[in-house]
């Protein structure tokens, strides 16, 4: 066997090889189909046994982690994708019927403001 190579090329290969790059796990489409996706919206999956079966990769490990209440940020570290990736898989997910989402409710605006007043202080 050569060893003409460093140490842990070959290692970096197997990585490179295992690599799928974004727009090919989102199909090529940037954009998610609701645009009303935030990082703090709750999404639950509507049958999290059964409704995964049919779904690959990705999107199988996205309803399986959705059987709690999981937010679109949470769920982009667990995948390990960008979270506009997540947006686009979360999104044709709720369209699909496998995941629902809910917005968190907005705080009034005099809980901001006393928020930014302590902060100042520190």
């Amino acid at each position: 066997m050569s060893t003409d190579r460093p140490r842990g090329a070959e290692d970096d290969d197997a990585a490179d090889t295992q690599f799928v790059r974004p727009f090919i796990i989102t199909g090529g489409r940037a954009l998610p189909a609701q645009a009303d996706l935030r990082l703090e919206t709750l999404v639950v999956a509507t049958d999290p046994v059964e409704g995964a079966a049919p779904l690959a990769f990705e999107r199988r490990r996205i309803v399986a982690l959705c059987a709690q209440a999981t937010t679109v940020a949470q769920i982009a570290e667990a995948v390990e994708v960008p979270l506009g990736v997540a947006k686009v898989l979360v999104s044709d997910l709720v369209v699909s019927g496998h995941l629902t989402c809910s917005q968190p409710a907005e705080l009034p605006l005099h809980t901001l403001e006393r928020i930014r007043d302590h902060v100042r202080a520190l």
